[in-house]
């Protein structure tokens, strides 16, 4: 790990402010995920700014009859409070699903949002990565590769990474925004399709967020009737990214929600999927998975999508 400065700061503008003018400045709150990636050499900030003090810990209610999710609070917080568990269920059943619990403990809102890849030439800094190194190529494309985890859709001749956020899929289910403050002081509600930017010719640019802009919550909308379940299938019990991961909210009337985890560089969910969902498992995969461009060694994630969500309606 290469060295570098540390700060505190005391509220998101204070935050983004020293973000966009102090040269390779990066916040810091769980540190789950970047610490690995400092250890890794794979991020090499000159300047941390810690952003647990900012005041981002609480679930408010809004007055849309939502809630409203701090950015510092917690995986296990967010799982256990009580009007999630009641209300989104989608989203605490994912939270539970991810990481370990103390993991869970540390790891915040915000921080998993911005989780980085698992594909494990990214983290290999012996191979070529263009997400990593930009131009550099990839190794995940190259001849004898290892695929079976990567993406079968959403991705492009420059990278088939994963996004490896389970609770980021549950919130694309659910509808939720995500809200920013610039340096400027200027706040932003994003939809997770207008946060989160497909690989194209650009990989490494993951997020739409500008320099120095800072996650600041998550709001939730009024809740959505029905069942909500989320299953992540992965290769052990715990502890382990979604080789496949689907999210599920199932209205009385048949109507719902369907969005993917471990398929693609985003949680990814489309409306003529969702449209699609009282014609059944096979339909929503028809309109989900449309132009997809698997491997030959994860084509048996579009099978094992379809079979999961078939699952899922059965149980019903």
């Amino acid at each position: 790990m290469r060295a570098f400065s540390y700060e505190r700061a005391a509220s998101p503008a204070e935050a983004a402010a020293r973000a966009a003018k102090v040269p390779g400045a990066k916040f810091i709150a769980g540190g789950t995920n970047l610490l690995d990636l400092m250890k890794h050499e794979i991020e090499t900030p000159l300047h941390l700014i810690d952003v647990r003090g900012t005041g981002l810990n609480a679930i408010t209610a809004t007055e849309e009859g939502g809630l409203r999710v701090g950015a510092m609070v917690s995986n296990s917080t967010l799982a256990a409070d009580p009007r999630v568990r009641e209300a989104y269920g989608v989203l605490s059943r994912a939270l539970v699903a991810g990481a370990s619990g103390q993991l869970r403990n540390k790891a915040t809102t915000g921080g998993n949002l911005l989780q980085r890849t698992r594909c494990p030439y990214f983290y290999d800094t012996a191979m070529p990565c263009n997400k990593r190194s930009p131009g550099a190529g990839c190794a995940a494309l190259g001849k004898g590769a290892t695929t079976r985890q990567l993406g079968v859709i959403g991705t492009s001749d420059a990278c088939i990474a994963t996004h490896p956020s389970d609770m980021a899929v549950a919130l694309q289910a659910l509808d939720a925004r995500v809200e920013t403050v610039t340096p400027e002081g200027e706040t932003r509600s994003l939809t997770l399709d207008a946060f989160y930017q497909l690989p194209g010719d650009t990989p490494e640019v993951e997020n739409t967020l500008t320099k120095g802009e800072m996650i600041t919550g998550v709001v939730l909308p009024a809740p959505m009737e029905g069942r909500h379940a989320y299953f992540k299938l992965r290769d052990r019990s715990s502890y382990a990214f979604a080789l496949v991961s689907v999210a599920l909210i199932h209205a009385p009337d048949g109507t719902g929600r369907v969005a993917l985890g471990g398929m693609a560089p985003r949680p990814w969910r489309r409306d003529a999927a969702d449209a699609a969902l009282p014609q059944g498992a096979a339909a929503v995969m028809a309109e989900l998975l449309d132009g997809a461009r698997p491997t030959e060694e994860n084509a048996y994630k579009l099978t094992l999508a379809e079979r999961t969500l078939a699952a899922l309606l059965a149980e019903e």
